[in-house]
């Protein structure tokens, strides 16, 4: 058997470190309209304009942060700033992905407990969370072009939606199931090899691009991977000692860290899976929010540029805030908690498990995997629909007699908006404010 050829990188469209933080720092400040904008603009800029990584590279990182638990666009963004600049280069990106965000639901969380009782206040948000459901619904169809390819792929994302939302299957569960069932499809009917000439031409694609598929892939070891999992084990501690020793009430602060830690380790598929969870948790379970606080959460979560994932900041603040009788400084702390133990185990993820993602392209079953898991994704998103939707079309109890007219409209509205004329998520989300501001002189 050949040895595999080791290909170089093509050093013409090799960024310098400075550039590259350049475009780190500037889409952690853009970067609107959840996943789906974090990627479109990553690949816009990465792959078209810049050719710092080809499409395929992109697309089987993208398909490989899937299957990692957490949200997969801060994944990615971590991954390719390792691929482009090694550990600094993937450290950097990840923080400048988030800390915009963050500070901006910091802000929009001191001004929502101080003015969360006003008319006016409520009335935005009446025309702000109809927008959120039309723009999870456009996310939804999004996602489903790109993932839904096949019979298969429909039938999982059914099967996603009913078991998560009927049954309420944990997701781990239906990962699990979707990876089982994907082994079994691919080796009961395994995929045509390409011509010679197609490979052929593929390979000269790649070469144009500075980090392409033909990499050599990098060998794993297993000192290398203890090392770094006591790093980021002593990483996690340090604060959870800090919390459980020095704050008051340690039992709170001991189920914030391992209720947010286990979130990130266990919810497989993104923001739109790790929110579901949360959002059950803490308003039937702790009871650190109400269900409407939840829902608020999500439209300020969506006027942030990030990931949509930073509303779990928001809940902790909130969580901080409730349970120590409105002490706004409890409720930063509780802030800043959640924010590092939500966002830590994506860099734990990426470069304890980078050699293992850059093995995974290379396999032709796992890729053929993760399409479907891509597929079960869009379930989980339909799922998060329905959650949100009957919290903002229904507000009080179920039935069409109780249904808001006026959200509804502006959901009708908005979905209008987003698919006729493309409308960008700034955009929308201004539009919504002054449906609001109208709601609110007129009553």
């Amino acid at each position: 058997m050949e040895k595999p050829v080791a290909i170089e990188r093509n050093e013409l469209f090799k960024p310098s470190f400075r550039e590259a933080i350049r475009f780190w720092f500037i889409l952690g400040w853009i970067s609107f309209g959840g996943t789906t904008g974090h990627i479109t603009i990553m690949h816009d800029f990465l792959v078209d304009k810049k050719k710092w990584v080809s499409s395929k590279k992109f697309f089987r990182a993208l398909n490989a942060c899937m299957l990692l638990p957490g949200p997969e666009a801060h994944q990615l963004t971590i991954y390719l700033g390792w691929k482009l600049h090694g550990l600094k280069g993937g450290v950097l990106a990840g923080l400048f992905f988030i800390l915009p965000s963050l500070c901006i639901i910091l802000g929009l969380s001191l001004v929502y407990v101080y003015f969360g009782n006003s008319a006016f206040l409520s009335a935005l948000f009446s025309g702000l969370k109809p927008a959120v459901l039309a723009i999870i619904l456009f996310a939804t169809y999004k996602v489903g072009q790109k993932s839904l390819l096949g019979t298969w792929h429909y039938i999982v994302a059914s099967l996603a939606f009913l078991l998560s939302y009927f049954v309420k299957v944990p997701m781990p569960w239906i990962i699990l199931g979707v990876i089982v069932l994907g082994f079994s499809l691919y080796f009961l009917n395994p995929k045509e090899e390409k011509g010679k000439s197609e490979q052929e031409e593929e390979v000269d694609k790649e070469r144009f691009y500075h980090v392409n598929s033909l990499e050599t892939v990098p060998s794993i070891s297993v000192r290398k991977i203890c090392v770094q999992f006591l790093a980021f084990f002593l990483l996690w501690l340090g604060p959870f000692m800090a919390l459980y020793l020095f704050m008051p009430d340690a039992t709170f602060w001991k189920d914030l860290s391992f209720l947010f830690t286990k979130s990130a380790y266990l919810t497989i598929g993104g923001s739109y899976t790790v929110i579901p969870y949360v959002a059950n948790l803490v308003t039937e379970k702790f009871l650190w929010l109400t269900k409407t606080q939840m829902i608020d959460g999500f439209a300020l979560a969506e006027t942030t540029p990030g990931p949509l994932v930073i509303v779990l900041a928001y809940v902790g603040f909130m969580a901080g805030f409730n349970h120590f009788d409105h002490s706004y400084a409890m409720a930063m702390v509780g802030l800043a908690a959640t924010a590092y133990f939500t966002f830590l185990p994506n860099f734990a993820l990426i470069f304890i498990g980078a050699p293992l993602i850059e093995r995974s392209q290379k396999n032709k079953a796992i890729q053929y995997v993760l399409s479907l898991v891509t597929a079960s994704v869009v379930g989980v998103i339909v799922n998060l629909a329905f959650y949100l939707g009957q919290g903002i079309l229904f507000p009080t109890t179920s039935g069409l007699a109780n249904l808001d007219w006026k959200a509804l409209l502006w959901v009708a509205i908005s979905i209008f908006l987003l698919f006729r004329y493309r409308i960008g998520m700034l955009q929308l989300i201004l539009l919504s404010l002054v449906y609001g501001f109208l709601l609110y002189l007129l009553p």
